[in-house]
């Protein structure tokens, strides 16, 4: 897959066969769109390209809401859509005077000048140009003008639910991860490196690798404990352990800042510095206050044995 970080970038193609969307979370929903994507293009010998946007729009049209968070980091969506097979990945910086493009001259711009458009595929409840008045019917009425095919995605269900990033974002705010990795199809991750902490979890026998998250935008799910597997090492085929997360700000030791720190069962090697992948699929409990260490001990204890009950009770890792 090639990316292109500015449209200037890319060079217009014959047959483009085209999606566009800030696809945060590249969710079961947007997969069916992706997929649909490949399948025209492949019938038609196009190439397809997808159109993102980063900062997503509503941190330009509302910069003094700070409350939006994505599922993805930029490098996360791109790793995802390159799996499933997209040719070109366009991620556009979305800034004022690109919000202030009317639909029409979205189309003629962007996807037909720029991008060379012959068919495209988007979401049932897309919109686009100023004031989002532009949708899947302004395509229409433009297809015959400019030459290309329009065809909309119906809206995605999972046990007539319909799946979006928004219900994605709320259950990982809530802590059920086991919801969003459904409506996601395949499991939320954070990915980091490790640094160095102030050693207490090995005091108690539970040493833990601390994760710094870099990208402020990232969503971290709600404070509690977490079965996870670990990624390290070659992205490719990468070790893959067992382990319980924590995400909180460490109560019974008073603690002041937020921290995102795992507990890897069966390691022992020190690997600050290195990034490391945490997939979360299941919350065990809340965040809570003990007395002390001792009965903080006592508990993470019982949460090892809830992880390892998890973990038996799947076919796989």
């Amino acid at each position: 897959m090639k990316i292109y970080t500015q449209l200037s970038e890319f060079k217009k193609l014959a047959n483009a066969v085209v999606t566009i969307g800030t696809f945060d979370g590249v969710h079961f929903g947007h997969q069916k769109i992706i997929k649909r994507l490949c399948e025209l293009a492949k019938s038609s010998g196009g190439e397809t390209v997808l159109l993102t946007f980063f900062p997503h729009p509503r941190m330009i049209i509302d910069p003094e809401n700070q409350d939006l968070k994505m599922i993805n980091t930029v490098d996360e969506k791109a790793q995802i859509l390159a799996s499933l097979g997209v040719d070109h990945l366009i991620i556009s910086p979305f800034t004022r005077d690109f919000s202030n493009l009317s639909a029409e001259e979205y189309i003629q711009k962007i996807l037909v000048d720029a991008i060379g458009t012959k068919k495209i595929i988007i979401g049932y409840d897309h919109r686009f140009g100023k004031d989002r008045l532009g949708n899947i019917q302004t395509l229409a009425e433009n297809a015959t003008i400019h030459g290309y095919e329009v065809e909309e995605i119906p809206e995605q269900d999972i046990n007539d639910v319909a799946v979006s990033s928004t219900k994605i974002r709320k259950a990982l705010l809530d802590g059920d991860v086991a919801l969003a990795n459904e409506y996601l199809g395949y499991a939320f991750s954070i990915y980091g490196p490790v640094i160095k902490g102030d050693k207490i979890g090995r005091t108690i026998g539970f040493p833990t690798a601390n994760i710094f998250v870099s990208e402020t935008y990232k969503l971290i799910p709600s404070d509690g404990i977490y079965a996870v597997t670990v990624e390290m090492g070659e992205e490719k085929k990468p070790e893959i352990y067992r382990g319980m997360a924590y995400i909180g700000q460490r109560p019974t030791i008073n603690g002041m800042t937020r921290n995102i720190e795992v507990n890897i069962f069966d390691f022992d090697r020190e690997i600050y510095g290195q990034n490391i992948k945490m997939n979360f699929l299941a919350f065990l409990r809340h965040d809570v206050k003990f007395t002390g260490l001792d009965a903080l001990k006592i508990q993470l204890q019982q949460d090892k044995q809830d992880t390892l009950a998890f973990f038996e009770g799947r076919s796989s890792i």
